[in-house]
């Protein structure tokens, strides 16, 4: 072989070395670049599921009281009301009437004085139950600065949670009675005790500990997040048969109002 045809070859064993060595070399930084995706997809989704996972762990540690419903209420019965076991039996299955409320809220505590009686009435007759649902909406715009409305509803929970709803409307009533004035600061928990106690609840140290540890404000927290996908805008806020009942202009309904959407509930 001429030297000219041995310096050809030798350029072309070298050319081909070279194209050896840059394709490995592309093929490494392919590998390399997969390896890095892949790690950042496993980084991604393990974030996502820690994620999840805390926004999970934050749901499981609201605990609802006892025989609460799935829409953050709890119910008083005509059996509550003390019915004669004879309207207990008739009124199986009662029109439900949801009533959203805040414990420091002034037309809550009048809407109570006007129509709470009537329609505590209706419930004792075996017409209706009624399914509290409270909300703290003044904890969060200054009306309630020191956390009260959240407090006394947990409170009053508190009480249902332990000894039922005939308790718990004893609670209520005295709550209202008592209420401070909005934009106030409201009882901290010794004095919610007092109140409790007032109403005629004998308390003891399980019942009174889950007043002041305030055991049920993560689930009332929990109801207003529900409410506003309910688009329920204030309190009191009625509801009969899952539809609204509105008063005047959109006001507050008034018992007539209310008895009106029961009776068509029943015939529904």
């Amino acid at each position: 072989m001429s030297n000219d045809r041995q310096q050809r070859a030798a350029r072309a064993e070298q050319m081909r070395k070279e194209r050896e060595k840059a394709d490995k070399k592309q093929r490494n930084l392919i590998t390399v670049a997969i390896v890095v995706i892949v790690v950042a997809l496993v980084a991604a989704g393990g974030w996502a599921i820690a994620k999840t996972s805390s926004e999970n762990a934050v749901a499981e540690d609201v605990v609802p009281p006892a025989s609460s419903t799935k829409d953050f209420g709890i119910t008083y019965t005509p059996e509550d009301a003390g019915a004669s076991a004879a309207v207990v039996k008739k009124s199986a299955d009662p029109v439900t009437v949801v009533l959203y409320e805040d414990f420091q809220c002034p037309v809550c505590k009048q809407f109570e004085a006007a129509f709470g009686a009537a329609l505590d009435g209706l419930v004792k007759n075996g017409d209706i139950q009624i399914e509290y649902r409270l909300l703290n909406f003044l904890d969060n715009n200054g009306g309630s600065p020191n956390g009260y409305s959240g407090r006394a509803g947990s409170a009053a929970l508190c009480v249902y949670d332990a000894q039922g709803g005939a308790a718990y409307k004893k609670v209520h009533d005295a709550l209202y009675a008592a209420q401070p004035e909005e934009g106030t600061n409201g009882p901290e928990a010794p004095e919610l005790i007092d109140t409790v106690k007032t109403a005629g609840i004998t308390t003891n140290a399980a019942l009174e500990s889950c007043i002041k540890k305030e055991k049920y404000q993560p689930w009332i927290e929990e109801g207003v997040k529900d409410s506003r996908e309910k688009k329920v805008s204030g309190t009191p806020t009625v509801m009969v048969d899952g539809k609204t009942v509105e008063g005047q202009g959109g006001g507050v309904p008034t018992f007539d109002q209310i008895q009106a959407a029961v009776t068509a509930a029943k015939k529904a």
